[in-house]
């Protein structure tokens, strides 16, 4: 079966790198975009949410995907973002309290500057407890 080589880099880390037959990403608006193999050439945004990987040997991952951009370019697509994390990989306590902050935050008097930094903190704390909540897994003490 047709394969495309993906290798997606957050931040922090090579989140994966290997062939991939399909790729779905968060894309502006709440809507979505998939790739398969033999996709045309683009560079793309991509929004905070879920992202979902089927491998090679059709095993699906579902993710948490931060902003970035995705360059699909001669049947390889480079995925460059802020964060990528399994389900399993997110920190509920830490998911929560980022989302308290940032409601909090938003609470206040805030310059437009500040105020769109707390949104989107806000959405990002959302982001990773739906992918989280969505799983049915809990690491909560």
């Amino acid at each position: 079966m047709d394969t495309f080589k993906l290798k997606i880099v957050s931040s922090s880390r090579v989140f994966f790198d290997g062939d991939c037959k399909c790729l779905v990403i968060p894309y502006i608006d709440g809507g979505e975009m998939a790739f398969l193999p033999h996709h045309e050439n683009c560079v793309v945004p991509i929004e905070t949410g879920e992202m979902r990987i089927k491998t090679e040997d059709g095993k699906e991952t579902d993710a948490f995907v931060g902003d970035g951009f995705l360059e699909f370019l001669d049947n390889e697509a480079v995925l460059v973002c802020a964060s990528a994390e399994n389900p399993e990989d997110i920190d509920e306590r830490r998911a929560n309290e980022a989302k308290m902050r940032a409601e909090e935050e938003l609470r206040q008097k805030l310059s437009r500057a500040e105020y769109i930094i707390s949104k989107a903190n806000l959405s990002r704390a959302m982001e990773r407890l739906k992918i989280k909540n969505r799983h049915g897994i809990s690491n909560q003490n």
